[in-house]
């Protein structure tokens, strides 16, 4: 059962979690316009670049499985804050790095600060709301997931035009000051009394989501498929070694009954595939846009910006939403709606006006909303207090992983268009629509998963207003 927390620590504590996921998703997306700059500068190939971005997924994936172990051993406070230090000096580092190599180093730095930040403070969040306030805090919090991303381009854009490129990273610096004194004051101190780790299983699972993001992030990027299909199917082994070995111990670092669980197992795979179309859209559209249209990018990052304004509309409605027609309906119905905007997307010619674009991408903002906010309560509404952090932390790294899926099944399809002259005839354009069409029509099919949940599931999640 949560603590009963003081008005204030509910007030604030949803802002100190927004503004970690802020933090996480803006710098995610933000180097993404500036590496030609960066590369520049420190006198390197725009190719090799690349490892900036790999060596901060690749720490996320590798100790958010622990975040959940920490916190319930040290407290929820203490991890939130040094995770807050840890990812505001990797910032400063990033902006003082004189070459690759330093600034390689520093964003493992600010990826170790990551992988404990967002699953700590929403462990904090699920601990101290009652289930039926915790769609309206988690709504709350989730908004920034869905702004960083479209922000970030256009933000990084301006900086590397307007100031420098070091300023993509010292921007974090105030903000983390900020979300470390709203912490001290405001964030709640939760322990457990479970204090085994279980070391192995998470060197197997950690070495798993290792293997599963570097093949992620060489899809796409290399013409040795053969080695990426290896890398990728050497991290689904690991997954079973560690279902053997959680199948072994007492306390697995994540334990199998969690899956017993209906709504977490269908909230799990609900984000891994539904996130395939939804995480491509951010990427593709700017790219479609740029290289297809012959726009600039900082025209494409506001065409995608109303994404984030409609996001924001859209949070005031999912409550309601949720209590008229149950997270079954909700979700089932919203994915679908996703799937069609994402295939509307295809519709318009080169002919066409690229302010076409704006009013889809401004109603797929508003259902993402509802999306995100649906599946990631759904996942935990029927977790027992003794599973709430194991659970939180998985969910994180699939969350993560499934972003990754997402923009590298994006490209795969785009490339294979691309590279297929029969049905394109060597348009750029028309791999784009096919792109789109594909990503669409297998979001809708994944709003299927959802129906696997009962027409109460979540009942205990609804408002009481």
């Amino acid at each position: 059962m949560p603590i009963n927390a003081s008005p204030s620590v509910k007030k604030f504590l949803p802002l100190i979690l927004a503004t970690s996921i802020f933090m996480q998703m803006l710098d995610s997306t933000i180097l993404n316009t500036s590496l030609p700059s960066i590369a520049k500068d420190l006198n390197e190939s725009p190719l090799n670049m690349q490892n900036a971005i790999i060596s901060y997924v690749l720490t996320l994936a590798l100790f958010m499985p622990v975040s959940g172990f920490l916190a319930d051993k040290f407290g929820t406070r203490k991890i939130f804050i040094l995770s807050l230090i840890i990812f505001s000096l990797g910032s400063l580092f990033c902006a003082l790095s004189q070459d690759l190599n330093q600034l390689v180093i520093s964003r493992v730095i600010q990826g170790l600060g990551g992988s404990l930040m967002t699953p700590v403070g929403r462990l904090a969040l699920i601990k101290t709301f009652e289930k039926n306030e915790l769609v309206k805090a988690m709504n709350f919090a989730i908004i920034p997931a869905l702004i960083g991303p479209v922000l970030g381009p256009l933000v990084g854009g301006y900086m590397v035009d307007y100031l420098s490129w070091h300023w993509i990273f010292l921007i974090n610096i105030p903000i983390g000051l900020m979300g470390i004194l709203l912490s001290i004051k405001y964030m709640p101190d939760y322990k457990s009394t479970k204090m085994k780790f279980d070391l192995k299983g998470f060197l197997i699972f950690a070495s798993a989501s290792l293997l599963l993001s570097i093949s992620l992030e060489l899809f796409g990027n290399t013409q040795h498929t053969t080695i990426v299909l290896l890398i990728f199917t050497l991290g689904f082994l690991m997954i079973y070694y560690y279902y053997r070995h959680a199948l072994r111990v007492d306390n697995p670092i994540f334990p199998l009954n969690l899956f017993q669980v209906r709504t977490f197992r269908v909230g799990i795979l609900g984000n891994l595939a539904t996130r395939l179309g939804i995480s491509s859209i951010p990427l593709l559209l700017p790219l479609m846009i740029q290289i297809a249209y012959g726009a600039s990018a900082v025209i494409s990052g506001w065409i995608v910006a109303p994404m984030a304004l409609s996001a924001m509309l859209g949070k005031s409605f999912v409550i309601k939403i949720l209590d008229s027609y149950g997270y079954r309906n909700t979700l089932m119905t919203n994915t679908f709606i996703i799937g069609f905007l994402i295939a509307c997307l295809g519709i318009p010619g080169i002919e066409s006006s690229i302010y076409w674009f704006v009013p889809i991408i401004a109603i797929l903002g508003f259902f993402n909303s509802i999306q995100f906010t649906a599946m990631n309560t759904i996942a935990i509404a029927d977790l027992r207090e003794v599973h709430t952090s194991s659970g939180n932390s998985l969910l994180a790294v699939n969350q993560q992983l499934a972003v990754g899926f997402g923009i590298a099944f994006g490209l795969i399809v785009l490339k294979l268009f691309e590279n297929n002259v029969a049905i394109t005839n060597s348009s750029t354009h028309l791999a784009f629509r096919y792109t789109f069409f594909i990503v669409g029509f297998l979001t809708i099919l994944s709003g299927f998963v959802f129906r696997r949940l009962h027409f109460r599931d979540g009942e205990n999640m609804r408002s009481e207003v």
